[in-house]
């Protein structure tokens, strides 16, 4: 056991990709043998990655999370920013910009409506909680648009490792709240048709969240709500640390 030990430290990162493979299988079969698919997996295994880099800090004394423990040191480089810019370039490559244009100017208008009300709701509760520099409410306002778009912006503009966590875990509620309430106020909001589920996607953004709210109200809407929250991401990196932020600093300017 020891020599198996010291081979997975030595090898950390191929261990690191093995943990969060085991954690997303995990996290998978509970969306759908507990969950019945109303909660997404990939929410549980962000819920359950906060939970253990939370138990890692206790443990390890440090600020890396699970990584200040020798043994998952590999999950400080899978879950630094080559990985994370890695994962959002090639979701982008992924994206058939046809399909948007098919969406119509409505479709792509949804998009980026979404993307500044996210941002602002966002922001407004950063401010009500205290926060005061343009670079935190914006990296809390970014997350509120998705748990990715928070800490892209964060990087960007040099904030806080705590302002990014709670960009992260904002974008983490918004996603979970949108599994549970889509099924909920589909029928009122008339989101049963491939047209209001392009625009329901481009306005909530958060592609788990709508995937799995879709799927359980028809699961003949999830590819074209999921199209619309695939570009929401990309807009939301382009968006929140640039003209966004610049917004914020100018409204500071103001008041």
């Amino acid at each position: 056991m020891s020599t198996v030990v010291a081979l997975l430290e030595a090898n950390s990162l191929v261990t690191a990709f093995v943990v969060v493979a085991l954690i997303l299988a995990a996290s998978n079969w509970l969306a759908t043998r507990i969950f019945r698919g109303q909660v997404h997996g990939s929410a549980i295994a962000i819920t359950v990655g906060l939970l253990l880099a939370y138990w890692g800090g206790l443990v390890g004394g440090g600020s890396k999370g699970l990584a200040d423990i020798s043994f998952f040191s590999g999950l400080g480089v899978l879950g630094g920013a080559m990985f994370r810019d890695f994962a959002i370039v090639a979701t982008a490559f992924g994206a058939e910009l046809d399909a948007l244009k098919r969406a119509g100017w409505v479709g792509a208008m949804s998009v980026v409506l979404g993307v500044i009300l996210s941002f602002v709701v966002g922001a407004v509760v950063a401010v009500g909680f205290g926060f005061t520099d343009a670079v935190s409410i914006s990296t809390i306002g970014a997350g509120a648009a998705t748990y990715i778009v928070g800490p892209v912006t964060g990087t960007a503009l040099g904030a806080d490792s705590g302002v990014v966590a709670l960009s992260v875990a904002a974008g983490l509620v918004k996603a979970i709240l949108v599994m549970v309430a889509t099924p909920l106020v589909a029928k009122r909001i008339g989101l049963d048709n491939p047209q209001s589920a392009l625009i329901y996607g481009g306005l909530m953004g958060t592609t788990s969240g709508v995937a799995a709210g879709l799927a359980a109200t028809d699961p003949k809407l999830v590819p074209y709500g999921a199209m619309t929250a695939t570009f929401y991401t990309g807009v939301g990196c382009l968006l929140a640390p640039s003209l966004l932020y610049l917004a914020v600093l100018y409204l500071q300017q103001l008041f």
